[in-house]
């Protein structure tokens, strides 16, 4: 592990899956940080300056100097801590696809999933149909161009896998609260076992949130997008 002499600070929200990425990624680098825990409904005067464009987490202050948006947060660290594990591979064509795999679930899947969690009767059965299709794309995409993956220690770990982890690590919580579920060891086995390799690691299992925390909040937040909707 890099010793780090500079300030890290990340704002971020507990339950928001691309805070949570970068926290992974901090954790992994061994870089220390403080954390900030953002009430959504009411920034920090802080964020709201760092992050003028958004105003959203996660927002990594890095000796003053704020960089926003998950994705490029991630890279940015890779790139300032070049110590292990190193989150994007050497070959330029490798690196290619895990930046195309995590741009497409970044905006593929997680659009779709929004379309799932958020609606009811049939616009959410025909929104389920097409998650399961990108879901395909997503799962022979990943047996294609990341054959034989394994994932057995910390330096395994790159950018495309704290992607994966932060964003549907706790697929069996979305089934629970949901009744939703699309990624299953049967139709969709690697991005399946994927998941399950990464949560025997220490780093990942430390960055779970707590079923019984997420899915009250998980059931308030539904219910309170539904009702706007039907306000709307």
């Amino acid at each position: 592990m890099e010793e780090n002499k500079s300030k890290v600070t990340i704002h971020g929200m507990w339950a928001s899956t691309y805070s949570k990425r970068v926290e992974i990624a901090l954790k992994l680098k061994g870089i220390h940080y403080e954390y900030v825990e953002e009430d959504l409904s009411n920034k920090t005067e802080t964020l709201v300056q760092l992050n003028p464009v958004h105003k959203k987490v996660p927002l990594l202050v890095h000796d003053g100097k704020p960089v926003a948006e998950s994705q490029v947060i991630l890279e940015y660290i890779d790139e300032t801590w070049k110590n292990s594990p190193r989150f994007l591979p050497n070959d330029p064509y490798e690196r290619a696809q895990v930046r195309f795999w995590s741009s497409y679930i970044n905006q593929q899947v997680i659009e779709v999933m929004g379309q799932v969690v958020f609606q009811e009767g049939e616009a959410q059965a025909k929104a389920i149909e097409e998650a399961k299709e990108r879901f395909s794309v997503l799962e022979e995409g990943l047996k294609k161009h990341f054959p034989g993956k394994t994932i057995r220690k910390n330096d395994d770990v790159g950018l495309l896998d704290i992607i994966i982890f932060a964003t549907f690590g706790s697929h069996k919580v979305y089934h629970e609260v949901f009744g939703v579920d699309v990624i299953d060891p049967v139709n969709i086995p690697t991005l399946y076992n994927w998941i399950e390799s990464l949560k025997e690691l220490t780093v990942m299992k430390e960055a779970e949130v707590p079923s019984d925390r997420l899915v009250p909040f998980l059931q308030m937040y539904r219910q309170r997008r539904l009702q706007q909707a039907a306000n709307a």
